[in-house]
């Protein structure tokens, strides 16, 4: 996610007992499958499912309670438990923006230990029905969690399908105090768009909502006469019904986690082009801003290679720039589909290529290499600022290292307000820090293991972790295996310190006394 210009140039529903939390915290730290672990979770409020085998019974695991969160210390109650998802498959009835709507979640999943229940994230709207293979089951919200008890208990190792019907509510959105501002459904005129970074994918649809959590996802929206829907990946299907209203199918083509999730709804016009190698570019623009946004859009294909250069092959089968026409305050790197203000493409070119090279990087780091926990979010933004960084200076903006320089002498003061880079509470997650902080981080470890093993620690980071998820100390682990040198040493202060350490090959750089 693009944060605003800096000044720099250029409620939980239970609490999870102690034991339980310090063992799915360690898991956590050591990266172990935490997934797993609902039965730590199994309190005095978890009733036992109906039918459930008693203790010691001989037929297998006794079913007990899938977690109601993974153990990210930051967001506890962040994805669920006892289960992997497999695909989502998305219905929505899409009548007029602010309306609420018809809409339906089913939910092909693996039971990873023998389930009593389990939990959905799934934040408002009206529930309406659950079932579990085709059998009605109980189901009952607690905050953001949809607790639901299936008929029978499901054995480890199962594949089962929850369908979940309800009434989506257009409406809701909910406000951080950081870069993310305004997020969830964010209505537009004729229709909407949906930013679910960090947990707003919940007010869209039940889910596994985690960014270390993917799975493929199915979209079919319906949407009235004239009105057009897009959603991440390939255009499947559509269908004209008597009445008039188009089903529109999309599919999401590779895992996606639910915070990455794009779906949009208004009168576009599609322009395809082409990338590197034929790579499908394909823009969605609101009707009246094609031609004012043709300009900066057109440059992805150039964005494109200068990352393919530096990062390798863009990691997805296709990509585009959804033009949101509202007064949303940030782009979002939604996957294949980044959305960017309209206002961010009618300025001036080089805050226009910033953004856009900035969206364009996650994909290779926030998307393809996925953060294994919300601490972790300085790999995802930081390489996006320092790539965007990089570019504008190549390209008519400020100088790299001036701003740099710049930002190594707020660091300090950054560290005291915000955290260091991998040490954010859930409120600063989405400040400075993660920006031009995380950026200034890379910039050092370029500045000690030199351009060309900083360019090969960059390309097999990207490449190693392409799909899946990875943290902290996968990245120094990554590092120091091929600069051939262990970087823990280095890298560490400059991540978890109090203080920001010297920055290598400029003794004369200097930081801020910390102001309370």
């Amino acid at each position: 996610m693009k944060a605003p210009v800096t000044s720099a140039p250029a409620g939980h529903r239970r609490v999870v007992r102690t034991l339980a939390g310090a063992v799915v915290l360690a898991l956590a730290l050591t990266g172990a499958a935490v997934v797993t672990v609902g039965t730590l979770f199994a309190g005095p409020g978890r009733r036992p499912a109906p039918g459930a085998p008693a203790t010691g019974a001989a037929a297998g695991p006794v079913p007990s309670p899938g977690a109601p969160g993974i153990g990210d210390p930051l967001m506890p109650l962040a994805g669920n438990g006892g289960y992997t998802v497999r695909r989502y498959t998305l219905d929505f009835d899409w009548r007029a923006p602010r309306t609420p709507f018809e809409a339906g979640a089913t939910i092909s999943a693996t039971a990873t230990q023998a389930l009593s229940r389990f939990d959905l994230d799934f934040a408002g709207n009206t529930l309406h029905r659950v079932t579990v293979d085709g059998t009605p089951a109980a189901a009952e919200r607690h905050g953001d969690e949809l607790v639901v008890t299936p008929a029978k208990p499901i054995p480890r190792g199962h594949a089962f399908t929850v369908r979940v019907a309800y009434t989506a509510d257009p409406t809701q959105g909910r406000h951080r105090d950081d870069a993310i501002q305004d997020y969830g459904w964010v209505p537009t005129s004729d229709g909407t768009v949906v930013c679910a970074q960090p947990d707003g994918a919940r007010m869209i649809f039940p889910a596994n909502d985690h960014p270390s959590l993917r799975a493929p996802i199915t979209f079919r929206v319906t949407t009235p006469p004239g009105l057009s829907a897009v959603a991440n990946g390939r255009l499947v299907d559509t269908e004209r019904h008597p009445d008039g209203r188009t089903r529109w199918t999309y599919d999401s083509e590779q895992p996606i986690a639910a915070q990455l999730v794009q779906l949009a709804i208004g009168r576009f016009t599609f322009v395809d082009s082409e990338g590197p190698r034929g790579l499908p570019v394909r823009d969605v623009v609101p009707d009246g801003l094609v031609a004012d946004t043709e300009e900066y859009r057109s440059l992805t294909p150039d964005h494109l290679a200068w990352l393919e250069q530096r990062l390798g092959p863009y990691p997805f089968h296709r990509y585009g720039v959804l033009v949101g026409d509202t007064d949303l305050p940030v782009a979002l790197e939604t996957q294949s589909l980044a959305v960017v203000p309209r206002d961010d493409l009618l300025g001036d070119r080089v805050d226009a290529e910033r953004n856009l090279v900035h969206e364009l990087t996650h994909h290779w780091t926030g998307d393809s290499v996925a953060i294994r926990r919300w601490s972790d979010l300085w790999l995802s933004e930081g390489h996006a600022r320092y790539y965007e960084r990089l570019y504008s200076a190549e390209h008519g903006g400020a100088d790299l290292e001036s701003v740099m320089r710049a930002a190594y002498e707020q660091h300090d003061q950054w560290r005291h307000d915000e955290g260091a880079p991998a040490e954010p509470t859930d409120a600063t997650l989405f400040k400075v820090m993660r920006y031009d902080g995380s950026a200034l981080v890379l910039f050092a470890l370029r500045e000690k293991v030199g351009e060309e093993t900083f360019g090969r620690i960059e390309r097999a980071w990207v490449s190693a972790y392409r799909g899946r998820a990875a943290g902290t100390r996968d990245f120094i682990a990554l590092a120091s295996r091929v600069a051939g040198e262990d970087l823990g040493p280095f890298l560490n202060p400059w991540l978890y310190g109090a203080h920001t350490p010297p920055m290598p090959g400029h003794p004369d750089w200097r930081v801020d006394p910390v102001e309370d």
